[in-house]
């Protein structure tokens, strides 16, 4: 807000704050894409997220998380279990699956 309450509009805010919702050059940028290309082909590959439905903007925590499992460091509902939880697990998911008879 300026001098009197009045809005200065978003030149202000965006030198305080990160927008959370980015347009197209700004994701790309946010991405580290040289080119629009790039950044459409990593969109295409699924690399990144598409853009927000019924928009043309980016959300970048949406960028980060989908950054974070092609890195591989999202964490997965694995990663809070123990050793004897992540054990009992894979014990069942083998269980579970087709058994091949040989005769």
């Amino acid at each position: 807000m300026a001098h009197g309450g009045q809005y200065q509009g978003r030149q202000g805010l965006e030198d305080r704050v990160t927008p959370r919702v980015l347009a197209k050059v700004a994701a790309a940028e946010y991405c580290g894409c040289a080119t629009l290309e790039a950044f459409d082909a990593w969109v295409r590959k699924g690399i990144i997220p598409g853009a927000i439905p019924g928009t043309h903007r980016w959300d970048r925590i949406a960028i980060d998380a989908a950054l974070d499992r092609a890195s591989g460091l999202a964490i997965t509902p694995s990663d809070h279990l123990t050793p004897y939880q992540r054990w009992k697990a894979e014990a069942q998911h083998l269980d579970q699956q087709p058994h091949h008879h040989t005769r």
